[in-house]
């Protein structure tokens, strides 16, 4: 159980490295003017929840890859070590995406629910998650051949 914890949260670091290019590029061309794990660090920092403070960045960052590595661990968990193929990640980073922009963050008062959202914001997040599911399954699945080819106990299921 704690390998496929501590196996999630690697998955999850790399997937949410992945995913921040994804971020940064759609900020680049204009489609998300701001990252909304800075507006979520923002909101959590003391004072006026929508104005900028110093430090949001950094925060933001830190609570992105927070939040990437326990969803990479509780998929560690959910997948117990096993090749899962890789749309189910793509489905649970999807899962991610809602309960997040349709959920907690519009409750809050952070950002508005993603139908009511900039469209290229959330066209940037939804590639963003598409990103970190595949990127996830792949990492935990290439670990889990690892694995299995150490203890000589192969699994065949496809990724």
């Amino acid at each position: 159980m704690v390998r496929n914890l501590l196996r999630g949260a690697a998955g999850g670091a790399v997937a949410t490295a992945v995913m921040s290019l994804v971020m940064v590029a759609g900020s680049r061309t204009g489609l998300m003017p701001d990252q909304p794990p800075k507006r979520i660090a923002r909101a959590a920092l003391p004072g006026h929840r929508h104005r900028p403070k110093p430090g949001e960045g950094v925060a933001g960052a830190l609570a992105h890859f927070g939040f990437g590595m326990t969803a990479g661990s509780l998929y560690g968990l959910l997948t117990r070590g096993r090749r899962i193929p890789a749309p189910v990640g793509v489905g649970y980073a999807l899962a991610i995406w809602v309960s997040s922009y349709q959920g907690w963050v519009p409750k809050l008062g952070i950002l508005p629910p993603a139908a009511e959202d900039r469209p290229g914001r959330q066209a940037v997040m939804v590639a963003g998650h598409l990103a970190y599911g595949l990127t996830l399954a792949t990492v935990l699945n290439r670990l889990s051949t690892r694995a299995a080819k150490r203890t000589g106990h192969e699994d065949t299921t496809s990724a």
